[in-house]
């Protein structure tokens, strides 16, 4: 009987963290194909957004591929300069004087290695802790509403994420040559929809064929901070 009462006071307890609220937290995950030391850090990426451990939180992830690796013998067919450029902006904002792989920056307040587990579990806890704001999309037609509600802020600009989770494959050159790595939440396209300075904005956005196939995630980043405000994922409905 007493071990009945602790199996059904267990299983209140976990029912209960379950329908507990989590605040949105976007984690930036900065890596490279050619980059021996990151396959751990697309691994720890895919276990949390599985597996949604942190409580309180819920992990909105984006895989962004840098381009700096691409000379040393294997070209990442996910890299883009657009990605090594906003990791430098980070730089400059968490006052970093270099940029690395794998890095992962937690809701644009901090950055983490990668691969650092426990680091950024208790980086995206400190992140939820913070004023955020709501982010609604909705499909149309021909693509999306989008409707953002923020506390105080000193100006913000909204972005959409297209991402996919690629099929593993094998790299022939570079430091991962031989390995077959796999990746989640990859950006195929990151589009800025506008900028605005009170608590409300909205707006309408066209989507290609090949982006509403995709999942996307929305967020908010607040400027000159780099802090992000609000965010969240939506998929492509079933069928399409």
């Amino acid at each position: 009987m007493t071990r009945l009462i602790a199996v059904v006071l267990l299983a209140s307890a976990l029912l209960a963290r379950a329908d507990e609220p989590r605040v949105p937290i976007l984690v930036e995950l900065f890596t490279s194909e050619g980059c021996s030391s990151c396959p751990p850090a697309d691994a720890l990426l895919a276990r949390l957004i599985r597996e949604q451990p942190i409580r309180g939180v819920e992990i909105v992830a984006l895989s962004e591929h840098v381009d700096y690796w691409d000379s040393l013998g294997w070209r990442d067919p996910y890299s883009s300069a657009a990605f090594t450029e906003r990791q430098q902006t980070y730089a400059g904002r968490l006052r970093r004087f270099n940029i690395y792989t794998p890095q992962a920056v937690v809701d644009g307040r901090a950055d983490v290695l990668g691969s650092d587990d426990g680091g950024i579990r208790s980086a995206a806890a400190r992140a939820a802790a913070g004023a955020h704001g709501t982010i609604d999309v909705r499909r149309t037609a021909n693509g999306l509403h989008v409707t953002v509600a923020l506390p105080q802020h000193r100006g913000s600009e909204v972005f959409l994420a297209a991402v996919d989770d690629p099929p593993p494959a094998r790299v022939a050159r570079g430091e991962n040559a031989g390995r077959t790595l796999s990746h989640v939440s990859v950006v195929r396209d990151l589009k800025r929809l506008g900028r605005f300075d009170g608590p409300t904005w909205t707006g309408d956005v066209t989507l290609d064929d090949r982006l509403r196939r995709l999942r996307l995630v929305a967020f908010v980043q607040e400027q000159p901070s780099g802090h992000i405000l609000a965010s969240g994922t939506w998929s492509a409905p079933a069928g399409m």
